[in-house]
This record gives C-alpha cells, structure tokens and sequence, in this order.
C-alpha cells in the first residue's frame, strides 16, 4: 500500500468527529461573543450607567437643598433616584436597536444565517443574550442609582431603604424596566432592518408619544396614558401612586410595557424568518 493511499485513512482518523448541526447553545455562545467583542456595546451600557446615576443624583441633590414643603410621607425618595432611568430608557433602546441592525448595515446577517440557518434560533439567541445583559447591567445601574440618590437625600430626612414597602420592588423594577424598552427596540430593528429607523421608531413610543399625549384633553389622557408603553411601566419603579387613580398598578403598567415589547419582537421574528437576508 503506497504512501498516498494511507494518508487520506489517517487524516480522518485525526479529525473530530461530527457532532451535528449547531444548536440553541452554540447560537447563544456566538451571540454573546458578538455583543462583547463589540467596542460600542461597551461604550453604550457605560453612558447608560453614568447617565442614570447622575441624572438621578443631580434630582435627588436638587430635592435636598429645598426640602421645604416636602413631606416625607408623600415624597417618593426612591422614585428621585431613580430619575435617570427616563433618559437610560432612550439610551438601552439604541442598543437594542443595534444589536440586530448592525449586523445588517454590515452584510454579517448573511455569514450569521449560513452558520446557523435556522432563523429562529438565531433571533432567539441574539434576544437571549441582550436581554440577559441588559438585565445585569440594569440592575447595576438600578441599585447604583438609589445608593447614590439615598446617601444625598438623607442630609434632608428624605431617604428610603431597601426594606420599606415597595421599594425593593421599584429598584428591580427599575432593572426590568429598562430591559422591556431595550426588548421592545429590539423587536422593532428586526422589523425595520435599518439602524436609524429603528432607533427613531422607538424614541417616538417611548417618548415622543408620551409627551404628544398629554396635549390631549384631560378626559382623553385618563383613558390613554396608561396604554403608552413608557408611562405605564414607569409604575414599576414607583413606590407611591403619583401619577393618578387612572394609572394602572406597579405590575399592571409593567404588563402593558411588555406586552408592547412582545408585540414588536413576535412581528420582528415573524419578518425576520419571511424576509431575505
């Protein structure tokens, strides 16, 4: 037997052997791989951080230095720290926009189907992984908030502390509150494929008709403030019902939150599996 017959026998003794297509667990690996090799992704969640931290310092200092007039029992010192979060709402929604309309600006969509060409599973892993990140880094930036507005609060007697009714709730919720805005953005870059559009899209139902609602007669706002996807799950990270009888409950405006989100990301995966790459 020559040489070259042997060869081609004892290479493929020395290959591994095959182990199938990729799965769930190897999209959820590339997908995390993807988002922490980015620079930007980075750059994102440290102006997320900063920015609600600083915001929510800059409120609860302003509250300090004029506490007159301001009666503990009604004032909601954990809702003050937290105020940073109606901007980090804006911040968390590009980066979900991102995570799904970068790849298609970049043509990588293509690479990423012909790897793993079942298009669910892709979708699934890519919403997986930011939700979990934005998850963690909400809570972060949740806690780090309250820590912060609380320690300058309680030069006036203002303060909060975990342990108070609902307050432990409303510093979660925070977290959650800003994973639901990023899930909601990123349901909106899977059906809009275009990284601008995306992103004004969301800005426009988080905020833009949030603000264009309360031009509304005041008959008319009872009955649709609590259907905007922003106001309603600003309820989670609330302490005290100051938004009025008509608001839906913490949980309740939460619900109305994700559900918005789940909307967007079902239709994002129903255009995503119909669409071409």
């Amino acid at each position: 037997m020559t040489t070259t017959q042997i060869a081609p026998a004892a290479r493929q003794r020395l290959l591994p052997p095959e182990t199938g297509r990729a799965g769930f667990a190897d999209a959820l690996r590339s997908e995390f791989t993807k988002i922490r090799s980015t620079r930007s992704t980075y750059w994102t969640l440290f102006a997320l951080i900063v920015v609600c931290i600083g915001i929510g310092a800059l409120a609860s200092a302003g509250t300090a230095s004029h506490p007159d007039g301001i009666s503990a029992a009604g004032f909601d010192a954990t809702q003050q720290s937290l105020a940073g979060l109606y901007v980090g709402q804006l911040v968390i929604a590009a980066l979900g926009a991102l995570t799904i309309t970068s790849e298609y600006s970049t043509g990588m969509i293509r690479t990423s189907l012909t790897v793993q060409p079942r298009r669910g599973v892709v979708f699934a892993a890519k919403a997986v992984v930011f939700a979990v990140v934005t998850l963690i880094v909400g809570l972060i930036t949740s806690f780090g908030s309250f820590f912060v507005g609380q320690a300058i609060l309680s030069g006036a007697h203002l303060s909060a502390t975990l342990g108070q009714p609902n307050v432990l709730r409303a510093v979660i919720g925070g977290a959650l509150f800003l994973t639901a805005c990023g899930m909601l953005a990123y349901g909106l870059g899977a059906i809009l494929r275009h990284t601008a559009a995306a992103i004004s899209a969301a800005i426009g139902l988080l905020f833009v008709l949030t603000v264009l609602v309360q031009f509304m007669p005041h008959s008319w706002q009872d009955n649709v403030d609590k259907w905007m996807p922003a106001l309603a799950g600003s309820q989670i990270w609330t302490t005290k019902a100051t938004s009025g009888p008509h608001m839906f409950p913490a949980w309740g405006g939460f619900a109305v939150l994700a559900g918005w989100a789940a909307v967007a990301i079902i239709a994002g995966l129903f255009m995503f599996r119909t669409r071409d790459a």
